[in-house]
């Protein structure tokens, strides 16, 4: 059985209801076998106060499409992902359009994950680059 980009795309988008990725609009656009692609929009919800994408809101990206891409290669009825690392380096500013977030994996181990997160802009010009690892555990039974 092959990888079914509108499945994953699908599921992506349905865990975002009532959560920080729905507050920020972030929705996913894109998948493959090794990467994951986010979307959010600039304006004023995310800027800081001199009217530029906010780095908080550039991190929150980062950390949901590499949170989310995890997701996707684990047993989710078994197991569970968590953030237990990020780091950002802002390159760029940008006031307004479109950002993306595309996740590529790094490493992809038994019990940790690391990412690589590109934040690009429209043209593809790097607004942020990212690095960020999860942690892999199993679901506790409560």
């Amino acid at each position: 059985m092959g990888f079914d980009k509108e499945k994953v795309l699908q599921i992506c988008n349905s865990i975002t209801k009532n959560t920080l990725m729905e507050t920020l609009q972030i929705i996913y656009v894109d998948a493959g076998a090794d990467f994951l692609v986010a979307r959010m929009e600039v304006n004023s919800k995310v800027h800081q106060p001199m009217g530029l994408l906010h780095g908080g809101a550039s991190v929150a990206l980062a950390e949901s499409v590499g949170s989310t891409a995890s997701h996707i290669f684990i047993d989710t009825e078994k197991q569970e992902v968590r953030g237990i690392e990020i780091a950002a380096n802002h390159l760029k500013s940008i006031r307004e359009g479109y950002v993306y977030g595309t996740a590529r994996i790094i490493h992809k181990g038994k019990t940790i994950h690391l990412w690589e997160i590109k934040i690009t802009d429209e043209e593809g010009n790097l607004i942020s680059l990212c690095k960020l690892s999860n942690i892999v555990l199993d679901k506790r039974n409560t």
